[in-house]
């Protein structure tokens, strides 16, 4: 039988995916930017006029559960997207390094609407664990254009045209506190990681979540954080399926001959322990 500190967590990773309720149906103004003019200028029209009767066009949703479970896609109503496998991933670690005393706070840089932080907040709240904090790194406006000279690996990136990857820390903040899990053991580091992570108040972790896309948010990340990561630690990589990242995560490993085995998590994600 489960005991209540799991179920509580079961309920929290089937909330953060939004997996509970049917994903309503999406309204068809969010895409117009992709239509023709003309199509354009007629959707946004009808949806004006269709405003005012407090009505609005609407598109069926063309995803799957699968494809949300295994964050696929870039969900509208869910608070993560990151699917169930690398939930459970968050937990594992988490859990383990609770088990076996390993000295270090939690962190995530890019978080895009807060779930995997909340979530890790959520474990810690579950356990009773006052001691340890969750850091939550993002710049809160996107993520950065591509610097080709010193990052020749994001020559081709489009990340920063992305806006519905750019979350404000107030609706961060507001995730967190309809959790009823914002409070002082919950910390923002708001920027650009080349700024932010170098001058962090942060003395050790236990895990170091990475989740910035692109090579330079993953090498900026992994250089002002990993040497700060307790042996036992975990360090995730939500992007490796990304060759941006993945190259990152290669020339770290390699410039600092880590030989940790990576572990897969699921068709994007892996993880090493320290």
């Amino acid at each position: 039988m489960k005991t209540v500190e799991k179920l509580y967590l079961e309920l929290l990773k089937d909330t953060l995916q939004f997996a509970l309720w049917p994903e309503p149906d999406v309204p068809v103004e969010l895409s117009n930017a992709s239509r023709g003019g003309l199509l354009r200028f007629l959707v946004n029209s009808a949806s004006k006029v269709l405003a005012l009767k407090k009505m609005k066009i609407v598109k069926a949703l063309e995803h799957s559960e699968k494809e949300v479970a295994e964050g696929r896609i870039w969900p509208r109503y869910a608070d993560t997207m990151i699917g169930r496998k690398r939930l459970e991933n968050i937990q594992y670690c988490v859990e383990t390094v609770l088990s076996e005393g390993v000295v270090g706070d939690l962190i995530e840089t890019g978080v895009w609407k807060g779930g995997a932080c909340i979530f890790m907040r959520g474990i810690l709240a579950a356990y009773g664990v006052g001691d340890r904090m969750v850091y939550v790194a993002d710049s809160f406006q996107g993520l950065p254009e591509p610097n080709p000279d010193r990052f020749p690996a994001d020559r081709e990136s489009a990340w920063h045209s992305h806006g519905v990857l750019a979350i404000s820390q107030a609706d961060v903040e507001n995730n967190f506190r309809r959790y009823g899990l914002l409070d002082d053991q919950v910390v923002f580091l708001k920027g650009w990681f080349k700024d932010t992570l170098p001058i962090a108040p942060i003395e050790r972790l236990a895990v170091l979540r990475l989740d910035g896309d692109m090579y330079e948010s993953t090498i900026d990340a992994l250089s002002w954080l990993y040497p700060k990561l307790s042996v036992g630690g975990f360090c995730i990589v939500d992007d490796y399926s990304l060759p941006e990242c993945r190259q990152a995560v290669a020339d770290y490993r390699s410039a600092n001959g880590i030989t940790c085995e990576m572990v897969e998590i699921d068709w994007t994600g892996l993880y090493w322990r320290k």
